[in-house]
């Protein structure tokens, strides 16, 4: 799948890859380290993580496969502040308050109800 297609979320999780992140799990365990892969489902691949039980207990693993659909939320390191999809965002937003508004296309007056025209009765 080709990245222009996907959406800013998902390509800023992309631009994470070889920086130190955390993902918190739906059921409370967190994981923080490298950012080795990101897929476009959220999958990740982390490497050098620190586990974190719900509980509070702590353990350090090697390599860990995160699937995308257990994941609540990502915390990216600041420096992607910078990133190139910011610059693409900002630019959308402002095209989009430079367009004309325009009007629902229809001709003719509408009824109260927003339904088609009403009919004039015959005399």
């Amino acid at each position: 799948m080709a990245l222009a297609n996907l959406g800013a979320p998902i390509q800023l999780l992309f631009e994470g890859e070889g920086h130190i992140v955390t993902v918190e799990l739906k059921n409370g365990e967190t994981y923080k380290g490298l950012l080795i892969k990101a897929e476009d489902t959220m999958n990740c691949q982390l490497k050098d993580v620190t586990m974190t039980a719900k509980e509070g207990r702590v353990q350090r693993l090697e390599h860990v496969f995160l699937r995308g659909g257990n994941i609540k939320f990502i915390v990216m390191p600041d420096i992607l502040k910078n990133a190139p999809i910011f610059k693409k965002v900002s630019q959308m937003r402002q095209a989009k308050v430079k367009e004309p508004v325009r009007g629902s296309g229809g001709r003719g007056e509408r009824s109260s109800a927003g339904g088609p025209p009403a009919k004039k009765a015959r005399t």
